[in-house]
């Protein structure tokens, strides 16, 4: 009787194993990521949420490692001439997804469309440190001035117009990335859609429901693919931070990349093992539509700016790590020293709010002609915990603020198109170097440039930072750069931002870093 069972078990088992094939249970990662995809074209992104999804499908020259840093990605080495204006890549022996080998002239191709004036793509000032690109994305030139050249199908040669620190870094960015351009001449702006999409990173797109899920699977034709675990990443769509954190303690994601920071308490008391709060590279911040009235009057804009307690909003309304903003650049930011402080930092918040009620009076407004303004957020619950603080704020200096929401990818719209009065905004380092948070006020920067500031100053300032090659005295430069924009406050500095989010113990491979980059190859899932 026992060996008659032991032969029943072993037939059971053999027959499990048959059906399956023997292969292990398929690695599915789920990911609430907080905020719908703009798109899955690395020439129309410009949010954190969507280069999550951009990052797991195309490699630029550099990409991001396992702890946010740069490492080689479709360039396997590069040399650099000795005045730092000159790179050579070459590019790894590698393929697109169907199988059409990766060349240098991909990368030709994608940086001309990128900075191609009919593109339109918002983050095209980016890459003007690259010869001839701002005169190509302005129209003074064709795409023949771009100092970007295929020497053969491996070898790529850049040229810059000065030598610059963060450029390497800056390559692992999407706005550096290729795309293959039989995909896009055949299809125009289809080539992104799941039947048509062409990649050359570990993952591509099969399916993608806007506002719901998109569904990234493992690319069998990546150069690494032999070490990637994961099987299958999907990303759903979620801005409300409350729902998502019901749906990862349902077990229902493995990954939750925002909190609301109102359960902060209640995460660290009964979810420690998950919680992860860490430094992060980037700054929270108003913006103000400095082109327009009654924001044309610096008095204005430092009055509310001044108003606004940042300490309260910190240790009272989140309470989980950020600090206190009175610069754009974060401190510790890469090649830079000590950020360059708005004038009223280290006022006492009686003084702050006094000092803001005279300068409303200098330029005109009172009891008898309040300021009646605007605010608007894009939807989570902590950007509207801090407009309703910072509403509360603006009422102590006589002014009225009306709060007004939408979406991620509405707000955002709207900001480019200039369609606000005061608006909050948010800015993630895309390389850690001050020119990447100051470039924002740079008028040249076009509809990334939110506030439309435009200083003869600051942007002559920026332009001789790009064109020295001393790290100390580039430093100085950008710092006198970043004292006119606090003296001028086109933005306001809320808070400098830290990475919160719950990752489940069985998520492996998930290193903490400022970035706060971590691509899903690196990951791998606990059976």
């Amino acid at each position: 009787m026992l060996l008659k069972n032991f032969r029943r078990a072993a037939l059971g088992f053999g027959l499990a194993v048959a059906l399956t094939g023997g292969a292990q249970a398929e690695k599915v990662l789920r990911v609430g990521n907080d905020g719908e995809p703009q798109s899955m074209d690395p020439h129309y992104i410009s949010t954190v949420q969507t280069s999550r999804l951009s990052d797991d499908m195309i490699i630029g020259l550099l990409t991001y490692g396992q702890d946010g840093q740069p490492i080689p990605g479709a360039a396997e080495s590069w040399t650099i001439s000795e005045d730092g204006k000159t790179y050579t890549f070459k590019i790894r022996d590698h393929v697109w997804s169907d199988g059409t080998p990766v060349t240098a002239g991909d990368f030709v191709y994608a940086w001309r469309r990128l900075l191609a004036p009919d593109t339109g793509a918002e983050y095209a000032s980016l890459l003007y440190i690259v010869k001839g690109a701002e005169d190509l994305n302005t129209g003074k030139a064709g795409p023949e001035a771009l100092g970007v050249e295929a020497v053969d199908d491996q070898t790529l040669r850049v040229e810059l117009t000065a030598a610059a620190p963060y450029f390497l870094a800056q390559l692992a960015h999407q706005t550096a990335f290729p795309v293959p351009k039989h995909a896009v001449e055949k299809y125009g702006r289809d080539w992104t859609k799941p039947e048509n999409i062409v990649v050359n990173g570990p993952y591509i797109l099969t399916e993608w429901q806007p506002k719901v899920q998109a569904t990234l699977v493992k690319n069998d034709k990546f150069y690494d693919a032999d070490n990637v675990a994961i099987d299958k990443v999907i990303y759903y769509a979620m801005e409300d931070r409350t729902a998502m954190q019901k749906r990862f303690r349902a077990g229902e994601i493995d990954i939750a990349r925002d909190i609301a920071s109102e359960q902060i308490d209640w995460l660290r008391e009964n979810m420690a093992d998950s919680l992860r709060i860490a430094p992060y590279a980037g700054i929270y911040y108003y913006v103000f539509r400095s082109d327009k009235e009654p924001f044309t009057d610096a008095r204005v804009r430092k009055a509310l700016s001044m108003a606004i307690n940042r300490e309260v909003i910190t240790d009272k309304v989140l309470r989980t790590g950020e600090l206190p903003a009175y610069s754009f650049v974060p401190p510790g930011t890469g090649n830079y020293g000590e950020p360059k402080y708005a004038d009223f930092k280290g006022k006492s918040y009686g003084e702050a709010v006094k000092e803001a009620k005279a300068l409303l009076t200098d330029a005109g407004y009172g009891p008898d002609k309040p300021l009646n303004i605007t605010l608007r957020y894009n939807n989570s619950e902590n950007h509207k915990r801090i407009a309703v603080a910072v509403q509360n704020m603006w009422k102590q200096i006589g002014v009225n603020a009306e709060l007004f929401n939408t979406d991620g990818k509405i707000h955002y719209a709207d900001l480019k198109q200039g369609d606000f009065q005061v608006a909050r905004a948010g800015w993630i380092a895309d390389y850690n170097d001050a020119q990447n948070f100051l470039f924002l006020m740079e008028s040249k920067s076009g509809p990334i440039n939110y506030s439309k500031f435009n200083n003869e100053k600051f942007d002559g300032l920026m332009a001789e930072a790009e064109a020295v090659s001393d790290l100390g005295q580039r430093a100085k430069i950008l710092g006198e750069a970043e004292a006119v924009a606090m003296d001028g406050q086109p933005v306001a500095p809320i808070y400098y931002y830290v990475s919160k989010q719950l990752i489940s113990p069985k998520v492996i491979g998930w290193v903490d870093n400022a970035p706060d980059k971590h691509p899903t190859r690196f990951l791998d899932l606990e059976q």
